[in-house]
């Protein structure tokens, strides 16, 4: 802190203003980059960008005497200047930009702009952003302006998911981003691009993406497009932990080859080198590897392709108490479930994109997985009544043995007509997904009361589920005006067909084996459901705002033939109107508005619909009912974001709403002895309500240290109808979470980041019976880092959770604390690892949640504490 209050008293403010218009013309030039460099060592110091008018204001603090001016704009020369900081404010008139006409007999110096926005992406210069020696690409992604990474590894650009990462435009590793962004290193990065989520056929035909999903392309520098680099690490604790990684990565310029493999007994499932610690529920055993190739086949053609490997082993033991509320009673569960599961997954993809001409593209995506499952469990549960007396209870063990088989594939042709926007698409896709089971179920239920009654079961189902599924989509564009009003002719149509077989057999002591078939708990059975949609879309394009709105009549036909129970089959027809329509608007590079309208139509499961009789839970019987209505959904959004680049600020809120018309709920009934008899309904006027806002601040002290802060408020309204026992009732849900953090990072010294959140859940029941219900949680964070001495570097990870609510036989409040010592050695190249998990030996996963029918306590194994040295190596040859 003093170091701090020193920093503060050695710098000092300046402001910096101007206005940009071109050399021949005299016009205001928008959407420039202006930035400040230090002279000694070129590091950024500050930056914004142009409005409307041209005008820009440069404001900050620094301890430089003197500092660089750029100002870059494409299609113009790079202007440059030295600036004098002889005092705070600093008026320069009047730039004119010189085009730029690419002079043979001039020298050129080449000076990228930490900043470049264009109409639909966002680009960033990596090399303008400081940040700590041998940092990955998530580290650099943490210190651009508005995006956020959560210690998941999940990145958010302005409050908007990022769905898809690319390196060079094309796909790294498969679908997960932390073997992209933790895994590669920022010094290989020239530039980051982030663009609205399109698909290769969307960006061919000009179309716009989804502008609530957000892709990050990682554009490597020219020398680093040509050699060898990877990293490998081991690592072994106490309590027999351990983990090991390795990965290995040949880049010649368009062919790429990557290789990784690893393993751990840490709950960390995925492909990791990390510092980092997790937790999650039980224990689990892991191993994964994989390669990826990517290769321009041709000019402008290109092949893409992984396989990954993962194989888990894992145990839990979870204690669940439940109170459930009756109209007129309540009635209370406990229960004790141990489970141990194994399972392997093979997973395929392949990409391949041919551009036969300027005007033709064919996008094919084949994927393969084949998954196998081993799951024991055991199972024992009790239920009281309100003056605790025991009314039923069951014990179940069961083994399953699951093998499942899925093929999709995806051909895509887009063919453009003229310059003004016609285009024509045709897409196919196909699944086949096989599933075969074998289980082995052994349970004793008891009811007591006057009616007492034991049921036992020894028995065996062989299952056989197959799922055909085709869709095929066509959509032909006609410009209405040349590039800016569009008229959409689009045609739907999706095929899935459903087989279930399942076939019980009870063990027979004469026999000793499973010989009598139980029709009972078999299932023969064929679901189809076939839909067409005709749909019309109308998209209007300007410069700075677009709008577009699509109106389709669905005709839907579901089917079920019941072979077992011929007379269970059904069939339903079901028409509906479709709505979507969409409204963007870019007040300036800084800030805009989108909202949204939909409406959505889904027929209800055919567990819901089929009016067969699920008799496999003795002490709960389910049956569907035929008479289902689908849902109607409206769906409503409206989102502002705004970032001021020159101020380093940002604020992000978005309001959405749902109303839902024959909602389908579950309808139980509960007999003296908690037995229930479940179906289901169809229901109006629930609704749900939800709204965010945060706004963020980054404070820069000087050119080395940096303060941020953040504030958010997000809240919920949700109305539900249900059913209890029979009695239709309305419930409503408040909840109320505001949250506030604060980093301070200090460059290559230190960097801490505690945060704290609270949250208000309330519940009203419009039933006499029923208690209002309140939750109460806490929850606080403390993030630190130091980088001294020189090579090491420090890591603390602590949070404190109280659940005040839950009940006594449950732990309320934990304190969780992981550490990390790396020492960095070898020229940079290696680290060793000391890390410390669950430093106060209090982890702990208990929580509770409230339904519209019941409130639920529970708790399951965590992992332990241990301490753990690994060592890694990273290498390089470009």
């Amino acid at each position: 802190m003093l170091c701090t209050i020193k920093a503060f008293s050695q710098t000092k403010p300046f402001k910096i203003s101007g206005t940009l218009i071109t050399e021949t013309d005299k016009m205001a030039l928008e959407a420039a980059t202006i930035y400040l460099q230090r002279a000694k060592d070129s590091l950024l110091v500050t930056y914004t960008i142009s409005d409307k008018n041209g005008r820009f204001s440069l404001e900050g603090k620094t301890a430089d005497r003197h500092l660089n001016l750029y100002i870059s704009y494409v299609g113009y020369l790079t202007h440059f200047q030295s600036i004098n900081l002889d005092q705070e404010s600093i008026n320069l008139d009047t730039i004119n930009l010189k085009t730029d006409v690419n002079a043979l007999d001039e020298i050129l110096i080449k000076v990228s702009p930490p900043v470049i926005i264009a109409k639909d992406t966002l680009k960033f210069n990596a090399a303008s952003f400081k940040t700590k020696k041998d940092a990955n690409v998530e580290d650099l992604l943490k210190q651009l302006p508005g995006v956020g990474v959560t210690e998941e590894g999940k990145i958010t650009v302005n409050g908007k998911e990022v769905d898809n990462i690319l390196v060079n435009g094309k796909p790294f590793f498969s679908n997960d981003p932390t073997i992209t962004t933790r895994h590669l290193n920022k010094e290989i990065i020239e530039n980051i691009q982030i663009t609205d989520t399109k698909t290769k056929a969307e960006a061919f035909a000009g179309d716009e993406g989804d502008k609530e999903k957000k892709t990050i392309n990682l554009v490597i520098k020219e020398e680093n497009n040509d050699g060898i680099f990877g990293q490998v690490a081991a690592g072994t604790g106490t309590n027999k932990r351990y983990e090991l990684a390795g990965m290995l990565n040949l880049f010649d310029n368009d062919k790429r080859i990557s290789i990784l493999a690893g393993g751990n007994n840490i709950n960390s499932p995925g492909f990791s080198f990390g510092r980092g610690l997790t937790s999650g529920e039980g224990i689990t055993i892991s191993q994964n590897y994989g390669a990826n190739y990517v290769d321009k086949l041709r000019k402008k053609s290109d092949l893409s392709a992984n396989y990954f490997f993962s194989d888990s082993r894992s145990e839990n033991e979870n204690t669940i108490q439940r109170e459930y509320i009756l109209p007129d009673s309540r009635y209370s569960t406990s229960s004790n479930t141990s489970s141990y599961n194994e399972s392997g997954n093979h997973n395929v993809n392949l990409g391949l994109n041919i551009e036969v001409d300027s005007t033709l593209l064919i996008n094919i995506n084949p994927s393969f997985n084949i998954s196998t499952n081993k799951a024991e469990t055991s199972t024992d549960e009790t239920s009281l009544d309100e003056e605790d007396t025991l009314t039923n209870q069951s014990i179940l063990s069961s083994f399953t043995e699951t093998t499942n088989k899925n093929f999709n594939n995806h051909l895509s042709i887009t063919k453009r007509f003229g310059k003004k926007g016609t285009y024509v698409r045709f897409l196919i896709s196909n699944k086949y997904q096989s599933t075969k089971s074998d289980a082995f179920l052994n349970s004793e239920t008891s009811i007591f009361g006057s009616d007492s009654e034991t049921t036992n079961r020894n028995q065996f189902t062989d299952g056989d589920e197959k799922l055909k599924g085709f869709y095929t989509s066509a959509i032909f564009r006609w410009p209405l005006k040349a590039k800016e009003f569009f008229l959409d002719f689009k045609f739907n149509y999706r095929n899935d067909t459903q087989e279930n077989i399942k076939s019980t057999y009870t063990f027979e002591a004469d026999t000793q084996d499973f010989t009598l078939f139980d029709e009972d708990l078999s299932t023969d059975f064929e679901y189809i459901n076939k839909r067409s949609t005709p749909a019309l879309k109308l998209t209007y394009k300007k410069e700075k705002w677009s709008v577009s709105s699509e109106m389709g009549y669905v005709f839907r036909t579901l089917e079920n033939i019941d072979f077992l129970r011929p007379d269970l089959s059904l069939g339903r027809d079901f028409e509906n109107i479709e709505l979507r329509s969409n409204f963007h608007y870019r007040f300036n590079p800084k800030s805009y508005v989108y909202s949204s309208y939909n409406l959505s139509n889904t027929p209800p499961l055919l567990s819901q619909l089929q009016p067969f009789q699920d008799v496999s839970n003795p002490l709960n019987t389910v049956t569907g009912n035929p008479n289902l209505k689908p849902t109607n959904t409206h769906s409503f959004y409206f989102g502002y974001h705004a970032f001021n680049f020159q101020k380093r600020s940002g604020f992000f809120s978005h309001i959405n709403a749902r109303l839902s018309n024959n909602q389908v709920v579950t309808k139980t009934s509960i007999d003296e002895n908690f037995v229930r008899n479940t179906s289901y309904a169809n229901v109006n006027g629930g609704y749900s309500l939800s709204a965010s806002g945060s706004y963020n601040k980054e404070v820069k002290i000087d050119s080395l240290k940096t303060f941020k802060y953040s504030l958010g408020l997000s809240t919920s309204i949700n109305k539900s109808v249900n059913f209890n026992n029979d009695v239709q009732y309305v419930s409503n849900n408040t909840a109320l979470t505001p949250h506030a953090g604060i980093t301070f990072s200090w460059d290559d010294v230190m960097m801490i980041t505690p945060n704290y959140r609270i949250s208000f859940n309330k519940t009203t029941f419009d039933l006499e019976n029923f208690n209002d219900q309140e939750f109460l949680n806490h929850s606080v964070g403390l993030q630190m880092t130091t980088f001294v001495p020189k090579k090491f570097e420090w890591l603390h990870n602590i949070s404190f959770n109280y659940n005040p609510n839950v009940a006594t036989d449950f732990q309320k409040s934990a304190w969780f604390w992981n550490t990390t010592l790396a020492y960095t050695m070898f020229k940079d190249q290696g680290i060793l690892t000391l890390k410390v998990y669950d430093l106060l030996n209090q982890n702990t996963n208990a929580r509770r949640i409230a339904t519209n029918d019941y409130i639920q306590d529970s708790q399951s194994m965590v992992l332990k504490q241990y301490f753990m040295l690994s060592f890694s190596w990273k290498f390089n040859n470009f």
